[in-house]
């Protein structure tokens, strides 16, 4: 996979991070090139070449992501350094840059410690992160803590989606159509039209469809539930008025749709061995609607640049899953131990839905002469509510399919015989930020950057829960979600770097920069009791990075070398614990951790025809203080020992606790999760002008390497294990043509590779494995014009 951040062989092109337009060609190889081209990007809101940029940034170009099947954010695993993407349960998605992301997913009021930008705006939860890749012109990831001025600051990085937007004065389009195996189907269409000197709008539309990858067995009316399919339609509609060569607006507006069965999830306890076949009984589903309104304003002013960017974003996504992985009598028999959950049958989620209505407005100002000091400045403001509600069945009935039940049911309804969990929750969060950057020139090669960013977060809400077998419900009682306290935290980030430039094309550079992620409220933590160890609130986390590195340029522009080693004070890391009180897990902070690690990126033009590329990166990081966490399947074991299993909790209500809390460990010395010890990809591309045409022919190898899931760092269920892909890339382009044919082979030897594997914190507490995409054929055509 070609990794733009070793700056494609291509005309310079500009990130659109600002929603300036981008050129659709960046991404093409030049016949012949004698060179290594720029990448220019917009790391730090400034157009910069990519080897001047004095931070840690990779740029992906469209045609990378084309050639590499690559559809969501899931793809960049392996190829980008330091960069890893797991799933979790049902849609979500956790992303982390150098071990430091978001331990969260289930909680959707918590904000990802890797921000996730389109166009300049803040998208609030990632499951909305697939509808980013519509229409996409580049993906720019930028490594370690952003604490002065993204939209929403960051510990771990940011990832900016852009995408193509309208041309003044250029009416074109293109067109094309994917088949290939899994009886998959990829289209695309784009089209540009001008109209008048001052005006253009720009439409997109994708389709994305393929069979299960995985099927379950167990499925009522079927053995063949199809699992891990796409279903997916997406569309851009964008228009640009330039009315003075000084003033131009644009609108926007994306809309993504996904219904699917949702994606496999294999209990590592299913005695069937292919990965790819489960013995599950519950028919999942994954449904995600969402959609993006944006508007951003540039002025350019005799001594600034004025911006403002505005935005409205809905999200609907309905979740079903089977919690227990197995078949009813499976997960019977394999789970009937009095050290976990005796006589359980079954454990279904039938739904778990969320609704995000979030707001965005910035407004920065950018200096915009020449001189020895540049500058930016800007408040931000996001507003955003989420609702939730979740139902969850446990039993060893034979009703194993109960659907979920109205949001007004009484909870002494016989149909909630079954329920072991209820959740019905609204959370609102709104966020103010100031922010100020500027770089001073010392000398004609030494430059200092220094930039302060204040940011305030406010949360409030109500939450209403229902845990099965509590006594606190009442004849007629509903879900009725009460006031939460609400909690506000203050925070001043920022940063500080000195960059050389010893000659044109070396330079080194070295920053501090610290990381900020709010605090926030726990939905269904409200006991009440001494034994109450997850609190109504968690606080914020924070990193304090320092990182050096250096970019050159080599060979008369023909060799790349680009190298970063960061060293990270972790403080206050959220993730999810369990509570001593059955059916309270919730969000706590483990005090400390230490990261570091060193990244390499090389690219080589051999000769204009041979290009090499590669990335290496080597992370470590441990926790460094002592802090005792509970593991779910921990404090369920030690409640079964103690003679309580089950709703049993409840009989006995301060001994079971007793027990449960009995079962901490202490994490310190405990690896940081996602952080691959090594990671890397090596690529070699041929192009030349053969039988009347141009040909680009590709072979990649992407190593991703072993991993622990959680903190608690249980060797049975945490681990990871490395996985390598080889891909095959093929494009044949006649002269004078407008039209090209491809054949894409990804993962080419069908390894098994495991993506992560998810220990569920809720109900019956299983593990289960996700795993990357099988092998896979695309044979392509494209017209261009």
């Amino acid at each position: 996979m070609l990794s733009a951040s070793m700056v494609a062989l291509a005309p310079s092109a500009a990130l659109a991070f600002e929603n300036e337009p981008a050129d659709e060609s960046t991404a093409a190889i030049e016949p012949q090139s004698s060179e290594l081209s720029e990448v220019i990007v917009t790391a730090e809101r400034r157009s910069v070449g990519l080897q001047k940029a004095p931070i840690a940034v990779t740029a992906v170009t469209a045609e990378t992501l084309e050639q590499g099947n690559i559809t969501n954010v899931t793809g960049l695993n392996g190829v980008v350094p330091g960069l890893v993407v797991a799933r979790s349960g049902g849609g979500e998605l956790m992303v982390a840059i150098r071990g430091i992301g978001s331990e969260t997913p289930e909680n959707t009021n918590t904000q990802p410690g890797v921000s996730y930008h389109v166009d300049g705006v803040y998208i609030f939860n990632s499951i909305a992160a697939s509808a980013a890749f519509i229409d996409v012109a580049q993906v720019e990831v930028l490594r370690g803590p952003q604490g002065t001025m993204f939209g929403q600051g960051s510990t771990g990085g940011t990832i900016n989606v852009v995408t193509n937007q309208p041309e003044l004065g250029t009416y074109g389009g293109a067109l094309s159509v994917g088949v290939g195996n899994y009886d998959l189907s990829k289209t695309s269409a784009a089209l540009n039209i001008p109209l008048g000197d001052t005006f253009a709008i720009r439409g997109a539309v994708q389709t994305y469809r393929h069979e299960g990858y995985a099927y379950a067995t167990g499925v009522e009316g079927t053995d063949h539930y199809d699992l891990d399919e796409a279903d997916e339609t997406g569309w851009k509609v964008s228009a640009l008025w330039a009315p003075r060569d000084d003033l131009s607006i644009t609108l926007s507006a994306i809309s993504y749709d996904s219904d699917t069965n949702g994606p496999a999830q294999k209990n590592i306890l299913d005695p069937e061995s292919d990965p790819r076949i489960l013995s599950q009984d519950y028919p999942g589903k994954s449904v995600v609607e969402t959609d993006l309104y944006s508007a951003s304003l540039k002025w350019d002013l005799p001594w600034a640049t004025f911006k403002s960017i505005s935005s409205y974003q809905k999200l609907h996504s309905m979740q079903a899953w089977d919690a227990d992985g197995l078949t009813a009598d499976l997960f019977y028999d394999l789970t009937y131990d009095p050290r976990i959950f005796t006589g359980t049958a079954y454990d279904h989620v039938p739904l778990w839905e969320s609704d995000t209505e979030s707001y965005t407005q910035e407004f920065n100002l950018a200096s915009n002469t020449d001189g020895p000091f540049q500058w930016i400045g800007g408040v931000v403001y996001l507003q955003s509510e989420n609702a939730q509600y979740v139902i969850e069945y446990r039993d060893d009935d034979d009703n194993i399919m109960r659907p979920a039940l109205p949001k007004d049911t009484p909870f002494d309804d016989p149909a909630v015989a079954s329920v072991t969990y209820a959740e019905l929750s609204s959370i609102e969060r709104k966020s103010w930020a100031a922010y100020f950057q500027g770089t001073y020139d010392l000398t004609d090669q030494l430059s200092l950057t220094a930039g302060l960013r204040y940011n305030k977060d406010e949360y409030s809400g109500a939450s209403g829960s229902y845990s099965g077998g509590d006594p606190g419900f009442t004849s007629g009682a509903h879900l009725q979600p009460t006031a939460r306290p609400g909690l506000t935290t203050e925070e001043v980030t920022g940063k500080v770097s000195l960059d050389y430039q010893f000659t044109p094309t070396n330079m080194v550079y070295a920053s501090y920069t610290r990381g900020y992620k709010p605090g926030g409220l726990n939905s269904a933590s409200d006991s009440g009791t001494d034994w109450q160890a997850i609190k109504a609130t968690f606080t914020p986390e924070t990193v304090d990075a320092f990182e050096v590195g250096s970019k050159n340029r080599l060979l008369d522009n023909r060799l790349q070398l680009n190298a970063a080693a960061f060293l990270y004070s972790y403080s206050d890391m959220q993730f999810l614990e369990e509570d001593p009180v059955l059916f309270y897990e919730g969000i706590s902070n483990a005090p400390s951790a230490e990261i570091y690690g060193l990244e390499l990126e090389g690219s080589w033009l051999a000769t204009p025809k041979w290009r090499f590329d590669g990335t290496l990166s080597f992370t470590e990081g441990q926790f460094d203080e002592d802090y005792f966490a509970l593991d779910p399947v921990s404090a369920a074991q030690a409640q079964s020992d103690a003679g309580y299993p089950g709703y049993l909790f409840w009989s006995n209500f301060y001994n079971a606790a007793l027990a449960r809390n009995s079962a901490r460990a202490n994490i310190n010395g405990n690896d940081v999760p996602k952080i691959p010890g090594r990671q890397g990809s090596v690529s070699t591309t041929y192009s030349d002008n053969i039988a009347g045409g141009f040909v680009t022919a590709k072979l990649e190898y992407v190593y991703r390497g072993e991993y622990v899931y959680r903190l608690f760092n249980e060797a049975s269920t945490d681990i990871v294990p490395a996985y390598s892909t080889v891909n095959l890339f093929l494009r044949y382009e006649p002269e004078a043509a407008n039209w090209n044919v491809s054949l894409t082979g990804s993962n080419l030897f069908d390894e098994e590779g495991l993506n992560s594997r998810f220990s569920d914190p809720y109900g019956s507490a299983q593990v289960s494995d996700t795993y990357i995409a099988p092998r896979q054929w695309i044979a392509s055509i494209g017209y261009k014009f």
